[in-house]
């Protein structure tokens, strides 16, 4: 009979992807699924970085009663990416499946997309059959690191590094210490500026560091303050400056998207 491959929890199993948890968030793993139960083709990667390099373990499943020949992924990027690696075409049987490989080469710290299609040769019906794939999305913070410098050395670094950004402080988080640790968690960094936890204040700053694992450093100041004219809502700027455009635009749309 035909394969119930509907249950993603069966399939998670299957794959060994269920019980391995706490192995693949030391490894920075991502899982993807990168086509729907529905199609002939099932394909997920298993992602894994590790510094440079980028490797996709791609599971594909064949979901038809058909052997399909010459079933190739093409994969594409953009950003920072190279392709060193692209996986070898396969032929599989009814119901069958495969795992196959392919290596990517990381630059620099930015946001990048690997793109796909699935591309293969029915031999029952003799068509050609295409399948596009769900983009990987690669997340910056398996690149950073939190670091320490010295006031001097930041102040240094903040007069030196030309690119600069501004983020306006727009959340729901109600104190400034808690805001602040929020965003310090949420990017990776290292606070360089002490606080006392019980601080009633109404206004904060502080200073923020990280590298990434390419060697480039990460600034952010961070300039809050609690208004009692805007609802008691907080305000202010989060300012990122960086020697490169890449690293300081992927921490914008961070900050962005997790205040």
């Amino acid at each position: 009979g035909d394969v119930d491959l509907d249950d993603g929890a069966d399939l998670a199993r299957a794959t060994g992807y269920a019980d391995s948890g706490s192995l693949l968030t030391t490894e920075l793993s991502h899982v993807y699924q990168l086509s729907g139960f529905a199609d002939p083709v099932y394909a997920e990667a298993f992602v894994t970085v590790h510094d440079y390099d980028i490797v996709l373990e791609i599971l594909l499943i064949n979901r038809t009663p058909n052997t399909l020949a010459n079933l190739t992924v093409e994969l594409s990027t953009m950003g920072d990416m190279k392709i060193v690696e692209r996986p070898q075409p396969q032929t599989l049987g009814p119901l069958d499946q495969a795992t196959i490989r392919a290596s990517i080469k990381v630059s620099s710290t930015e946001t990048g997309h690997i793109f796909g299609t699935i591309v293969y040769d029915d031999t029952s019906t003799m068509e050609k059959g295409y399948i596009n794939l769900n983009d990987i999305h690669m997340d910056i913070m398996d690149y950073i690191r939190p670091a320490t410098c010295t006031d001097e050395a930041f102040r240094s670094m903040w007069a030196e590094f030309e690119w600069e950004n501004k983020v306006a402080i727009s959340t729901s988080i109600p104190g400034l210490i808690e805001f602040l640790k929020h965003i310090v968690k949420s990017t990776n960094m290292c606070c360089l500026t002490p606080h006392d936890e019980e601080e009633k204040g109404s206004f904060l700053a502080a200073n923020l560091y990280a590298r990434s694992v390419f060697g480039e450093d990460a600034l952010v100041n961070v300039s809050v303050e609690k208004k009692d004219d805007n609802d008691g809502k907080l305000a202010g700027y989060i300012r990122i400056r960086s020697k490169t455009q890449g690293i300081a635009l992927s921490l914008v749309d961070r900050i962005t998207t997790v205040q």
